[in-house]
């Protein structure tokens, strides 16, 4: 948190000040009322060493309200979480053959389908959602579209296939943003490529990741599986353990975010917090309203628990 106006804080002594006087005040009542007193049995009765607590609360919750109160002059900022009123999301999926390995269940494939679907049943309605599948190619399975069936329809049509071309589906995904883009001002655009294996086909991932920094889409990366994927092509196991330097380096390079998943419940709290971070965008906003209306509340504390205990306003 930061301020704006920091020299307001410079009102803070005088609350100080006062709080020091009501010590003060307070302990020197005190002994006052006790000398009145010589029988020391009843004095320990009538003048016991803490004081009763309550006394102390109305002026308390006083002396913090001022505090509050002068803080929030102060105009205090912090980062806030503001949702998107437009985005454009493309979804790249790997549909590569690596993806049949059982090493989660029932196998990525379908887990990875599971928590896609639920990732784009979770996005704001609107944003504007594309779908890209790649395998040996890259392909626009659904254009950017408010249609979130379409989606979730292509999403169910999807099979997998030989070959792995990243770098590609960077591309078609940009392709397909770029030709939303009719307005002045486009909307953000985020790309999530979810892939279990390293770039086999097709461009370099290297240019992919430099094509999205010169249009400014950022791309997150997933690498989905284990160490512990095989395969069964034409009767033996072939191991497929994920690889996930290069989308490491794709995430690192492009913006985006790096994620690893190797279970459906870990990619689909994956899938969790990439929607809350492309959903939403952090501003400075100033929140002095919140000290204000801490004080307020403090300052009703200090008038019903002073009116109820001692009759009387502090």
């Amino acid at each position: 948190m930061t301020l704006m106006a920091p020299l307001w804080l410079l009102l803070l002594i005088p609350v100080a000040l006062l709080a020091v006087a009501y010590v003060l005040m307070a302990l020197r009542s005190r002994t006052a009322y006790a000398v009145r007193f010589t029988n020391l049995d009843l004095l320990d009765k009538v003048a016991p060493r803490q004081p009763g607590w309550r006394r102390h609360v109305p002026a308390a919750a006083l002396l913090l309200m001022f505090a509050l109160l002068v803080v929030g002059f102060a105009r205090p900022t912090a980062e806030v979480q503001v949702p998107r009123e437009r985005a454009t999301i493309m979804v790249a999926f790997d549909v590569s053959a690596s993806m049949d390995a059982t090493d989660v269940a029932p196998n990525r494939f379908e887990a990875a389908k599971q928590a896609a679907r639920q990732f784009v049943q979770g996005l704001p309605e609107r944003f504007n959602l594309g779908l890209v599948s790649f395998s040996g190619s890259a392909s626009v399975a659904v254009p950017p579209t408010l249609d979130r069936q379409a989606v979730l329809d292509a999403l169910g049509r999807l099979t997998t296939d030989s070959g792995t071309a990243i770098g590609e589906a960077v591309f078609t995904s940009l392709e397909a943003i770029a030709s939303l883009d009719t307005e002045e001002q486009a909307p953000p655009a985020h790309i999530v490529l979810l892939s279990d294996g390293s770039n086999t086909t097709g461009r370099m991932v290297s240019e992919a990741a430099a094509e999205a920094v010169s249009r400014g889409v950022p791309v997150t990366t997933i690498a989905y599986g284990t160490a512990e994927g095989v395969i069964n092509l034409s009767g033996s196991e072939v191991p497929v353990p994920v690889d996930g330097p290069a989308l490491r380096d794709l995430a690192q390079t492009a913006g985006g975010g790096f994620y690893e998943a190797a279970s459906g419940d870990e990619l689909q709290a994956v899938y969790d917090d990439i929607g809350t971070s492309v959903g939403y965008r952090t501003e400075r906003q100033e929140v002095w309203q919140w000290f204000v209306g801490a004080g307020l509340i403090l300052a009703m504390i200090a008038a019903v628990t002073s009116m109820l205990w001692f009759s009387r306003l502090p």
